[in-house]
């Protein structure tokens, strides 16, 4: 059988040195228009989204013109968003099928060039201590970026950025496989070289939206003007501009994906130890005065910890990372500005999708990279409600207790409202003399037409309320509640006292599936109610 091993050894060969077919690749940078619906974290409940990295996801769908060669072909969309989901990713209007879809998420950044030159030359460039010059060497990347990056230079084995002093790395060129943004990357061949106008639609993650709510109590005190945010939030490096933007409430079933890989951490992590160069000794010994570090890095304490970052807008050099303000400034900062008024230019407009609703921005917005935005979409005037104090006989406790106060009123088109309201943040706010001041902060939970709706509005000091055991009977566990009004007017409270009483000394009512005790508390008065529990069996 050895005499065919010199012809299988050379078909091995050929095989080998054949070359690949041919591939041009085209590079699309342009969105001609882009529209992005937004969905909210189904599991999110009544929490605000996370800003870092917002867990619900969006459907964004982008309009490009571009160039498709004859043959085969590799196009890459550059600019998709962080999040995308490459499996959803739908691609119509090209010649030919696409027969390979590939989310390339190596990104530009200072870490994703230390990794790829690990083990090459670059150029490194420093202050020399003694006369101050800039001087021009080269140096080797031995480690990084994890845990800070070590370099081979002429003068022995250091860590950048360690010497107090200006230093940084230049690069001959980008290594291939690294992206200033986002890029889907797919393989398509046609019989012919067309320019064609595409659509890419795709589901993305990082992304997130919520209600936000101002209600304003009028000063008459039983009418309120109730605004709403909506509050849109990208968690990815990728903005979209002047996008059709609309968002989508309601709970959607969604399934949980595959974990989709993440790109390397742009940032670069710089690491400095306890000694100096190789060359230079017991050179740490000596305290050097601190010298201005170099635009583009902040130079803390010597063994502390540096973090470049990438420029988020343009490009140029890495931007710095500011120092914390000294404590002594802490205290004299500005006070924030009032809430701004209600006089909104543009509001979402509310549609149906179903059993969803959809709010619809009709003017176009831009979605910023890593930033939230908020445009108008609820606002409604002189809404009638209804000031309860409320409390539960679960609250137990020595002394009087705060009742909670709740603004109450129907999502009825007659009680002023009359349209969905999406869960959300609220703050409420009422004038004292010429000010607005904020009064409570809460949440509102979804609310449909025909619901009530209540807005927690803090607690009374004022309207208090107190639980006391009364002496037993050998059958039943006594209580008595009283109310207490400090007012100069009437106000109504209402009690949770459950369904399993034996006895009461007043007529109850029912709200929402509950026993509760409604009573209007006097002006500087009070209330009292008493109840039992039934003991032993039976």
């Amino acid at each position: 059988m050895s005499r065919f091993l010199p012809a299988l050894t050379a078909i091995a060969f050929t095989l080998a040195a054949a070359p690949a077919a041919a591939q041009t690749v085209e590079n699309s940078e342009k969105i001609d228009s882009v529209a992005v619906t937004l969905y909210r974290d189904p599991n999110r409940n009544m929490r605000p989204p996370n800003p870092a990295w917002p867990s619900g996801y969006a459907l964004v769908t982008e309009t490009r013109t571009i160039r498709v060669p004859a043959g085969r072909a590799v196009i890459r969309f550059q600019g998709v968003s962080q999040g995308m989901l490459p499996e959803t990713a739908i691609v119509s209007g090209l010649p030919k099928q696409v027969n390979e879809k590939n989310r390339d998420a190596l990104l530009l950044s200072p870490a994703g060039l230390v990794d790829a030159w690990l083990k090459r030359r670059v150029t490194f460039r420093r202050t020399d201590p003694a006369t101050g010059k800039r001087t021009t060497q080269e140096a080797v990347i031995e480690a990084g970026p994890d845990g800070g990056v070590v370099l081979t230079t002429p003068d022995g084995v250091e860590a950048l950025s360690c010497s107090g002093l200006p230093e940084s790395l230049s690069y001959a060129r980008v290594p291939d496989g690294l992206f200033a943004k986002p890029t889907l990357s797919v393989v398509t061949e046609s019989t012919i070289a067309a320019t064609v106008q595409v659509q890419l639609s795709y589901l993305a993650e990082g992304f997130d939206w919520s209600a936000n709510y101002v209600a304003r109590v009028a000063d008459d005190g039983e009418t309120l003007d109730l605004f709403a945010w909506l509050t849109v939030v990208n968690g990815g490096s990728q903005g979209f501009a002047n996008a059709h933007t609309q968002a989508v409430a309601g709970g959607l079933n969604k399934e949980a994906a595959a974990q989709q890989p993440k790109s390397p951490d742009p940032e670069l992590h710089l690491q400095c130890w306890p000694a100096d160069i190789t060359s230079s000794h017991a050179a740490w010994t000596v305290e050097r005065p601190p010298l201005p570090a170099a635009p583009g890095y902040w130079v803390g304490n010597r063994y502390g910890e540096i973090i470049v970052k990438a420029r988020r807008r343009g490009r140029g050099a890495p931007e710095p990372v500011p120092p914390p303000a000294p404590p002594e400034m802490m205290y004299a900062m500005a006070p924030p500005p009032p809430p701004a008024a209600l006089a909104p230019a543009i509001v979402a407009e509310q549609e149906d999708l179903g059993d969803l609703k959809l709010y619809r921005i009709p003017e176009r917005v831009t979605i910023a990279a890593q930033s939230s935005k908020q445009v108008a979409m609820i606002d409604r005037r002189k809404i009638p409600f209804e000031r309860v104090y409320t409390g539960s006989v679960f609250t137990y406790g020595i002394g009087s207790t705060p009742t909670v106060i709740v603004l109450r009123t129907e999502n009825r088109e007659g009680k002023g409202l009359g349209l969905p309201l999406p869960a959300g943040g609220l703050a409420v706010f009422q004038n004292a003399g010429a000010n607005s001041l904020l009064v409570a902060e809460s949440r509102l939970a979804d609310r449909a037409i025909g619901d009530d709706v209540e807005l927690g509005a803090g607690e009374s000091s004022d309207v208090r309320y107190e639980i006391t055991a009364l002496p037993p009977t050998a059958t039943r566990a006594m209580f008595r509640v009283r109310v207490t009004n400090a007012h100069a007017n009437d106000e109504i409270f209402e009690l949770i006292v459950g369904d399993n009483l034996a006895d009461v000394s007043a007529t109850l009512g029912e709200r929402k599936g509950r026993k509760i005790w409604r009573v209007a508390v006097p002006a500087n008065g009070e209330a009292k109610l008493d109840y039992a529990f039934k003991l032993g069996p039976g």
